[in-house]
């Protein structure tokens, strides 16, 4: 007599579909995806839309044309831009928000550089005082300064100055430069500094020559920081500078407006060409601009 063992198949479809049920690290589910996808596409549209809207309204030909958006795309021209260009002062605005920004930019991040390396590396009485003195000139507003840094320009004949209006800017973007550049600076190993004085360098040599190189993306961070800060404000700029020529673009754009008269078309005009050298610049300090911005936040 033959005795057949039934052998029970092994359930193999279970294991299969838990496996597939099973996803890879770091992928997310459909609906997510979709969710994420869209509410970056309505940021999108929120950031873009009022760009959108001021390069519509500068085609306009009228300075109504902002009540009835629709019409504009008939009768589109480019005429506001040659009316600024050619019948304002646009231009001599263009040269002073230069002068005044670069000027900034340039001799703010050099305090700031300083300022920040001597906080990281060295040592010495007050140092945790100084940097919360910086941090306490951020809390005053602009209205409370004005009238003392008035005061201050008029006793060193520095009024309708750009000089004065440098010296008045690096007053209000040094102290978080040099806060952030601080950060930076002590991320960077201290062992570099060591090097270079065994080769001889001076502390500023060492400075200028191992540390700067490796602080680009943060030196990059605040150049920018200082550019945008000295090329949009309006408050100290339009009080000091009494020139019509000299007004930087901000001030100048306030021409535009009067208690009886709004010109919208060429203001929204000039609002489109003061955006071409702060993309510009922008442009320039991109590549370094993401790591600085996040890499004062680590430390080791």
């Amino acid at each position: 007599m033959t005795t057949h063992t039934l052998e029970t198949p092994v359930e193999a479809a279970p294991a299969r579909t838990a496996r597939k049920a099973v996803r890879r690290r770091g992928e997310t589910r459909p609906l997510v995806r979709v969710v994420s996808h869209a509410v970056l596409i309505v940021a999108s549209l929120i950031a873009v839309l009022p760009v959108a809207w001021i390069f519509l309204l500068s085609l306009g030909p009228d300075k109504d044309d902002y009540l009835r958006p629709g019409g504009i795309f008939g009768k589109a021209t480019l005429d506001n831009y040659v009316t600024v260009l050619t019948d304002t002062n646009f231009l001599y605005w263009l040269k002073s928000s230069l002068i005044v920004s670069l000027g900034t930019t340039v001799l703010g991040v050099l305090i700031a550089a300083t300022t920040g390396y001597a906080v990281s590396r060295m040592r010495f009485p007050g140092q945790k005082k100084l940097m919360w003195v910086l941090l306490c000139t951020q809390m005053f507003p602009i209205a409370v300064l004005i009238v003392p840094m008035y005061q201050l320009l008029t006793s060193l004949r520095l009024i309708d100055t750009f000089g004065g209006l440098i010296l008045v800017y690096c007053s209000t973007a040094v102290p978080y430069s040099a806060w952030l550049l601080k950060g930076y600076f002590d991320t960077i190993p201290f062992e570099i500094d060591e090097a270079g004085r065994v080769d001889g360098l001076s502390p500023f040599g060492t400075f200028l020559r191992l540390i700067l190189p490796l602080a680009r993306p943060g030196l990059a961070v605040a150049a920018f920081y200082n550019f945008i800060t000295a090329f949009g404000e309006v408050a100290f700029a339009s009080t000091f500078m009494l020139d019509d020529v000299k007004y930087t673009l901000a001030v100048g754009m306030q021409s535009f407006v009067s208690e009886h008269d709004a010109q919208r078309h060429l203001m929204a005009a000039t609002a489109v060409l003061v955006a071409i050298p702060v993309s510009a610049f922008f442009y320039l300090v991109q590549k370094n601009l993401v790591t600085g911005l996040t890499a004062g936040g680590t430390k080791g």
